[in-house]
């Protein structure tokens, strides 16, 4: 009887990956996504005109001399309507304020907006333009879309030579 004999493989070959191909796919993909790639625009962002940053106090403490005398240097300050939002701890609209008169407690709503609305018209019709900018200031916790609803009636308020109100500026409300 024969004896099988097994084969001895003296050498086994090994797998090899061809990593030039790998690569040249690896640049190939991301070619793709970097030219492919197209990013959101960025959300909120407002194109403002707005005068040059001066300290902006509270209405109680701007003491006024008699007669205002221009600056010389720059422009004029900028004479500006305050609107307080004071924000509900849910991101709601707790209260508002124009100037110094409080205009409503509560949720912001579309009767509310259209308080503001008329509000705001019968402030920017007084002749001789009173305000030349917007100030909001908000408190810590508003959310987003309601704020921007507060910012869509602003904008389309017009002075009453009949020129947009385009200067809008925000502010954070102190924690209480």
């Amino acid at each position: 009887m024969r004896r099988k004999r097994k084969k001895r493989s003296g050498s086994q070959e090994e797998v090899t990956l061809n990593l030039a191909a790998m690569l040249d796919m690896a640049f190939q993909l991301l070619a793709f996504f970097i030219l492919t790639f197209k990013p959101s625009p960025v959300e909120g962002q407002i194109n403002l005109n707005l005068p040059p940053p001066r300290p902006i106090l509270p209405p109680e403490q701007i003491q006024k001399p008699e007669t205002e005398e221009p600056e010389g240097d720059g422009p004029a300050a900028a004479h500006t309507l305050t609107i307080t939002i004071n924000s509900a701890g849910n991101g709601q609209v707790a209260s508002m304020q124009v100037g110094l008169a409080k205009l409503f407690d509560g949720g912001l709503t579309a009767d509310r907006l259209r308080i503001l609305d008329r509000r705001l018209k019968d402030v920017f019709a007084i002749e001789g333009k009173p305000y030349d900018q917007v100030l909001l200031r908000v408190g810590k916790s508003l959310a987003y879309g309601e704020l921007m609803k507060i910012i869509d009636v602003c904008t389309k308020q017009k002075m009453s030579d009949g020129t947009p109100v385009n200067k809008i500026s925000f502010v954070e409300l102190p924690e209480n």
